[in-house]
């Protein structure tokens, strides 16, 4: 019972139900013209996107490593309405928990102690700055979809009465258009990456044959167990029937992996 009461269900991914509300739907970009435009146009409601994505900076976040801040970059979107333009903001994932800060675990009412959770509507890319060495790069060569970056956390968090430190990133994204609809979307495959301070890819945390809905957490051991579906037929997207396995990733080491299930 001690190891099911400390398993806290994270909001890295909605469930694939989710995925009902219009305005997730609507996320996403288009990527090369398909055979179908106004098929694909009206399945996808992007008939006013381009293959040129304008994209625009949002905010900055402050990590727990002093000299390496970041900004949120998003796809600018048009309002049908008057032509206006938009872009999404940042929104940051919470979990509230009284009795843990008695037990010597102190998380400041994040998912996952010691790494914030961050999200926005087409959140597209990820600027790296290096205060020290006066140097700018981007997480992605080219735009994709950020669905959650987790950075370490600005705040004191502790676990088990420990300080709890991270020097890395994970970045869960649709990167590519897997199902070959001519979209970056959220009817392709999500997938979960790690990245080092410095902000250069380390590795995928779950194979690219997977599709990540669904993670958990184990205080534990601190291991974040993520449930992910495989794309059995290769198609590039989710279907139904399709086995769901569970992966582990130890958060002290991320590069330490591993499939439970």
């Amino acid at each position: 019972m001690k190891f099911l009461e400390t398993i806290f269900t994270l909001t890295l991914v909605y469930l694939m139900t989710s995925c009902s509300n219009g305005k997730f739907e609507e996320k996403g970009f288009q990527v090369r013209t398909t055979s179908d435009n106004s098929e694909n146009y009206q399945s996808n409601g992007l008939n006013s996107d381009s293959l040129k994505i304008e994209t625009r900076p949002s905010g900055i976040l402050l990590t727990g490593v002093p000299n390496v801040r970041l900004t949120t970059i998003y796809k600018v979107n048009l309002n049908k309405k008057d032509n206006s333009t938009f872009i999404g903001s940042n929104n940051f994932h919470y979990k509230y928990d009284e009795t843990a800060v008695n037990k010597g675990n102190n998380w400041n009412n994040k998912l996952m102690p010691g790494l914030e959770a961050v999200y926005g509507y087409n959140f597209v890319n990820i600027s790296h700055y290096d205060i020290k060495e006066n140097k700018q790069k981007n997480f992605f060569e080219k735009p994709v979809l950020v669905r959650t970056l987790y950075y370490p956390t600005f705040s004191k968090d502790t676990l088990n009465y420990n300080p709890i430190f991270r020097n890395y990133f994970m970045v869960s994204v649709y990167n590519e258009d897997t199902n070959k609809d001519g979209f970056v979307n959220l009817k392709d495959l999500r997938r979960l990456y790690l990245f080092d301070i410095n902000g250069v890819k380390q590795k995928a945390l779950i194979p690219e044959n997977y599709s990540i809905f669904k993670s958990e957490y184990d205080s534990d051991n601190d291991f974040m167990f993520v449930f992910a579906q495989l794309d059995r037929n290769n198609n590039g997207q989710q279907d139904e029937g399709e086995p769901i396995h569970i992966f582990w990733i130890d958060l002290k080491d991320p590069s330490k992996t591993g499939r439970q299930y």
